[in-house]
């Protein structure tokens, strides 16, 4: 056993015993560097029997546990392979086993249990909903922990499972006599989602009556047997839940979830059949509109459960993010196939594009890039196009969410604009950029954004028409109007005190055109002292910003201020070139003439 005030690998120091079970002790300990309590489960080598097969049953609950990320879960924070012991450092739950409550409280408050099984229902609906779903085959009480705040964790995933739809049946019975469903006994079939939905049934009876159905008479009876003023309502979903055939129970816990949400509409149901039965007609119409409402009721709970997935997809999604970068991708895909309307995904996608996955445009040199590469802008092509059996895209599901159809055109502008294959594609930018130029103000997209999305159009505009010449030989680009519309992005930008990022990109953009177009400028009238004031100020602006470390692409923005410095050098080196070249060709000219009049 570990020792009271011992360091467990240089780092956590033990306060004390807070549990003990058959095969293991829990300990509370403390992180003192990170100032944070853990509990710490010891499960030791000469402490029980077949130690190599329980490590291996640890192992795989651990590794599972460690995917997932739930309000309701606990996680794994370390696992720690030692001589003789395997510790699992975890969550410290604060509070107590929910069987321990009814061993001292006895039956437990109606509405304090549907609260609870409200969260145990979204939980296990988390669960369901993985790429490959976990089935978590042991609902109790002494596996769930009720918190001071009322909140439960689900604890203890021993008997979890991933489900295969190839297996026919599951090898081994595992769950608990009494909360078990019919299936996790051997020969009865595959355990499934509606085999947690058996079990929470089977936790709910308890926790409702204080009576445990692994005890005698070994058998749930209606609630209401145990206690008339439990609810009618209640009763029929717990008897629901218990059924043993699966296709007699609720098929998912969104229609659980729902039920329970409306379990006192259900007892109303109830009386009216008992008191109006001679009323055929209205018993009729009272039926139908119940089952419209039903229906109605069933969408907005598979609504609440596809919000609650489609959360949990972002959560992996970024959870994933540094350590496997195609299966983040992957669940920000199917976050956008399961609600195209939603634009989170769509811009976490994108964020991290540009921020995270940039191996392919030079990060593994050690350079902090921020890089749209090719590949990747057809990958949010493809996420905006058709998907599964839609016959309409994404992107024009996502139209009808205003607000966030401009925001992700505003990024994507932005992203076209600096960022496409490491210098920008102006033209691309420019489709995105004009709706984000049209939109009206919201918390997304404010009135700055905008604004800068109308300043950058300009700006792409003129793209389109570099060297392009009008019937008569002139430019189609007034190259003095150009000059006017990019020192107005420059100054909107600095004025308004915008992110470094933002800054830092305006003053790309002005030495990258100085340095090609400087000539274009000259001949347009824009003087050399405009240009070289311009560049001036970015030498004050960047010597000027402080960049934290630590903050948010902190290595990005250093790395660009000291890159843009040299560029800016060079560009006053274009245009001091530029001017000398046209004071040199002025002064031939007039030497010329002189000679002439001589």
């Amino acid at each position: 056993m570990l020792e009271i005030g011992s360091l467990v690998d240089g780092k956590y120091k033990i306060l004390n015993k807070i549990g003990q079970g058959g095969m293991s002790v829990v300990y509370l300990a403390m992180n003192e560097r990170a100032n944070k309590q853990w509990a710490i489960k010891e499960v030791r080598k000469d402490g029980v029997k077949n130690f190599d097969v329980v490590k291996q049953g640890l192992t795989v609950e651990t590794d599972l546990l460690k995917k997932l990320h739930h309000p309701n879960l606990p996680s794994i924070i370390d696992v720690i392979d030692g001589d003789g012991t395997f510790l699992i450092v975890m969550d410290y739950i604060e509070g107590r086993h929910l069987e321990s409550v009814i061993q001292e409280y006895g039956a437990q408050n109606q509405e304090d249990v549907i609260e609870w099984a409200k969260q145990l229902c979204d939980v296990l609906a988390y669960l369901h909903s993985r790429i490959q779903p976990v089935i978590y085959r042991d609902m109790k009480p002494s596996n769930i922990m009720l918190k001071p705040d009322g909140k439960v964790m689900l604890i203890d995933f021993g008997t979890a499972r991933e489900f295969k739809e190839t297996s026919v049946a599951d090898t081994t019975c595992l769950g608990t006599q009494g909360y078990a469903a019919p299936e996790q006994y051997g020969g009865q079939g595959q355990t499934d989602a509606r085999t947690d939905i058996y079990c929470l049934g089977a936790t709910l009876y308890h926790l409702l009556t204080g009576h445990n159905p692994g005890e005698p008479p070994y058998e749930m009876y209606p609630i209401r047997y145990w206690n008339q003023d439990l609810s009618s309502g209640l009763e029929e979903i717990i008897l629901k839940c218990t059924q043993k055939n699966p296709e007699d129970r609720y098929q998912s816990c969104g229609e659980l979830l729902y039920a329970l949400e409306h379990y006192k509409e259900l007892d109303a149901a109830y009386k009216r059949k008992q008191t109006l039965k001679w009323r055929s007609f209205w018993c009729v119409f009272a039926l139908a509109v119940l089952a419209g409402a039903g229906a109605m009721g069933f969408y907005l709970a598979e609504k609440n459960v596809t919000a609650n997935t489609y959360d949990a997809y972002l959560k992996e999604a970024e959870t994933l993010a540094t350590t496997n970068p195609e299966e983040c991708i992957g669940y920000y895909q199917r976050a956008i196939a399961l609600n195209p309307m939603e634009g989170k995904a769509y811009e976490e996608l994108l964020h991290f594009f540009l921020w995270q996955k940039n191996e392919e445009s030079g990060s593994s040199s050690g350079r902090a890039v921020c890089v749209f590469s090719d590949t990747e802008e057809q990958m949010i092509r493809k996420a905006l196009g058709i998907t599964g059996d839609r016959r309409r895209s994404n992107e024009e599901y996502l139209k009808e969410n205003g607000a966030a159809y401009s925001k992700l055109a505003y990024d994507l502008g932005i992203a076209y604009f600096y960022s496409y294959d490491g210098t920008g594609n102006k033209a691309a930018s420019r489709k995105w950029l004009g709706i984000a130029a049209e939109a009206e103000p919201t918390e997304k997209l404010n009135e700055k954004n905008i604004t800068r999305a109308q300043n950058l159009y300009k700006i792409a505009e003129y793209y389109d028409s570099l060297g392009v010449q009008n019937q008569a030989g002139d430019s189609m680009v007034s190259y003095a109007d150009y000059w006017k519309d990019l020192v107005k992005i420059l100054e909107t930008d600095t004025a308004s005190g915008d992110n470094h990022v933002n800054i830092l990109l305006s003053y790309k953009e002005l030495a990258a055109c100085l340095v090609s177009k400087a000539t274009d400028f000259e001949k347009a009238g824009v003087t050399r002292k405009q240009m070289e004031i311009q560049l001036n100020k970015a030498v004050a602006i960047l010597k000027d910003m402080e960049i934290v470390k630590g903050a948010a692409n902190a290595d990005y923005e250093q790395e660009m201020k000291e890159e843009l410095l040299n560029h800016i050098a060079a560009a006053g080196e274009i245009v001091e070139a530029t001017f000398n070249t046209s004071n040199i060709a002025t002064a031939e000219q007039g030497g010329g003439e002189d000679t002439a009049a001589d």
